[in-house]
């Protein structure tokens, strides 16, 4: 029966390919159907797993991790288009199984969902797990963040591998604390950069002591609630650092882990603690330093995260943000350029979005640097700029275009700095329509 099954998932694979379509969540669905939900559990998997988790910074910190190994010579399995369910990753091993579902190479990588980890691990062994942050997103999907870390948690409580964590999220640094028993808890931080706050500065979901309930004291904020925290009633909070960013320049931008000084091409503190995980897996698995130094200070993606363009000659960088804390740092990293700029904002409310948008009120809009002039596109159009409008910025300075192509026209008429923003299923038609412009007037992607 698992022969044929897989035989039947692997035929599925072979049409989609003749057809042009990307086989990376279809074939795991019919399998996932045929063997009564536990597609996974049919494949031998004798490699060691590296998983990455979290609500922002996965498909980043998995590409960038598969660079680390692939530079150093090992044949890896990864799920590079972000295809992070278990029907994802079903399809993907069954692209990369022979007919008995045996499934070679020295590695995998997988970038994984967060309310999928308990899922797909309990049927796969899995080394190291990588979990970067947690915040609110897609509540009538996941519901509540607080759901979400549970069931991670539930699932650490029986894990003895290697659990690398973001220390400066109280939500995630929680988790090493699942398994007294486990000795390979490592944590990763950041010391201040120059835009941290004292006071809380965007929407946060780390106040309290998980463990006693207690307020956490913070020395002081990144972002959201990532930041240097402790609390004074039961010490939470109070670790030794596995790895540490220091140094951290984001007008260079540069930042120092370990003694070696990287200066990556994404210049925000977002990307100081994705690539500071990066470095920890590097010390982990005895990366060659000098490899560790090329994949970080080199690392870019072209899929509408931090991308730049050119519309004529003016720049555009457009980002991704699916929830409040994404929006937040593409505005942070705006908002600490310094000059004039203009922003695009991309607004969609699909099944795969989130139907429900009420957490565009969660966005800091009110922090605006600068910002002479904000277009607003997508299905949800007239919401963002609403809700722009009702943070107080002059409404004779929205301009909303549901077009993205005439949003496009309409945020390259005037010249000077450009910003993007745009969710799930309005990033690749952003793009698309950035492209289109630069080859009808003139400019590239960068």
């Amino acid at each position: 029966m698992k022969r044929l099954q897989i035989l039947i998932g692997k035929i599925i694979v072979k049409l989609l390919k003749l057809m042009h379509r990307n086989a990376g969540n279809l074939p795991g669905i019919v399998l996932w159907h045929l063997s009564g939900h536990k597609a996974v559990s049919m494949f031998d998997v004798k490699c060691p797993i590296i998983a990455i988790t979290g609500t922002n910074g996965k498909t980043s910190v998995t590409n960038c991790i598969a660079q680390l190994f692939e530079k150093s010579g090992k044949k890896l399995i990864v799920n590079r288009e972000g295809n992070n369910l278990d029907t994802g990753i079903c399809s993907l091993l069954l692209r990369n199984c022979d007919m008995k579902g045996r499934v070679k190479a020295d590695l995998m990588v997988l970038e994984t969902d967060e309310s999928h980890v308990p899922v797909v691990y309990s049927q796969l062994k899995l080394d190291t797990l990588v979990v970067l942050d947690f915040f609110r997103d897609q509540l009538d999907r996941n519901g509540e963040m607080e759901t979400l870390i549970q069931k991670i948690n539930g699932f650490c409580k029986n894990f003895e591998g290697n659990l690398i964590l973001n220390g400066d999220d109280p939500n995630t640094a929680r988790l090493g604390k699942a398994n007294p028993g486990n000795k390979n808890v490592k944590y990763f931080r950041a010391e201040r950069y120059p835009f941290a706050t004292d006071k809380i500065f965007e929407a946060s979901e780390g106040r309290f002591c998980p463990f006693c309930g207690e307020p956490l004291s913070y020395e002081y904020y990144q972002y959201s609630h990532i930041g240097r925290f402790n609390c004074d009633n039961c010490g939470f909070g109070d670790y030794d650092a596995y790895v540490t960013a220091s140094g951290i320049d984001l007008s260079k931008p540069v930042f120092t882990v370990e003694g070696h000084t990287y200066s990556p091409r994404l210049n925000s503190i977002y990307n100081v603690y994705n690539m500071t995980a990066v470095a920890a897996v590097a010390k982990l698995y005895g990366i060659d330093q000098k490899i560790t130094d090329e994949v970080i200070s080199k690392y870019t993606v072209k899929n509408g995260r931090m991308e730049n363009f050119m519309l004529g000659r003016n720049k555009a960088t457009l980002n991704l943000a699916k929830n409040p804390v994404g929006a937040n740092m593409t505005l942070r990293v705006m908002n600490e350029m310094e000059g004039e700029k203009e922003l695009l904002f991309v607004l969609n409310d699909n099944v795969a979005d989130g139907l429900d948008v009420s957490w565009i009120w969660d966005i800091n809009f009110s922090v605006f640097e600068r910002v002479s002039r904000v277009v607003t596109s997508g299905r949800r159009a007239y919401d963002i700029a609403v809700r722009i409008k009702c943070s107080g910025y002059d409404q004779s300075k929205i301009v909303v275009r549901p077009d993205l192509d005439e949003a496009v026209e309409e945020l390259a008429s005037t010249s000077g700095r450009k910003f993007v923003i745009a969710n799930y299923t309005a990033v690749q038609p952003t793009r698309a329509a950035l492209r289109r412009y630069a080859e009808k007037h003139g400019g590239e992607s960068k």
